[in-house]
């Protein structure tokens, strides 16, 4: 009899102690989670649906880059104004908003313009100091590659831990080919995105 009560003394124990471990695991998730900056910029909402692939994996505040004063819907009136920004250096100003000091890692997501960062992710980074945090770019483009994107995102963020950025095909909206993240190109993107942070030990 007594070694029944004992063993189920230490079943219990045992029990209450792997729960115990799971409960502490999952609060440190969600602290974790509490820590990460999902921010993005998205013109045909294939960036976006990366970002959400993203949160979903990861957890963490996801936000949109809006502009005070939006860029114009017709394609070639945004190629023009995009190409005369990034010769003067012009940043437009951003309508969004971040407590930057509450997080530790930040994804940061954008389209290639022009094989270039997009003026308002200079914008962002140019009134955010992300100084002593990890940051990781994403990428869409329309089948050209980041260009220099991912350097920039170096340069201007000389005092952080830049870790491997992820660049997938998006639309291209030039042919009037705009959001693809939809059937057999999101299960692709899903996987990729999941390969991509595994490496990352996320």
């Amino acid at each position: 009899m007594k070694y029944f009560l004992l063993f189920i003394f230490l079943f219990s124990a045992l029990s209450c102690s792997s729960q115990t471990r799971t409960e502490n695991q999952i609060k440190s998730s969600e602290k974790a989670s509490d820590k990460i900056l999902i921010v993005y910029l998205s013109r045909t909402k294939n960036t976006k649906a990366i970002a959400e692939m993203i949160q979903e994996q990861v957890g963490g505040d996801l936000v949109e880059l809006e502009l005070v004063n939006p860029y114009p819907g017709n394609y070639q009136a945004i190629v023009a104004q995009v190409a005369r920004e990034n010769d003067s250096g012009f940043l437009p100003p951003l309508k969004t908003k971040v407590d930057i000091s509450k997080y530790d890692l930040i994804f940061l997501g954008f389209p290639t313009w022009g094989m270039k960062l997009p003026p308002p992710m200079k914008s962002f980074l140019n009134e955010n100091d992300l100084s002593g945090k990890t940051v990781i770019p994403f990428n869409t483009n329309a089948g050209y590659g980041v260009g220099s994107s991912f350097d920039q995102v170096k340069k201007l963020c000389p005092n952080s831990v830049i870790l491997k950025g992820f660049s997938i095909k998006g639309g291209i909206e030039r042919d009037g080919i705009l959001f693809v993240m939809e059937g057999e190109k999101e299960k692709q993107a899903k996987e990729e995105v999941r390969k991509w942070l595994n490496e990352l030990s996320f």
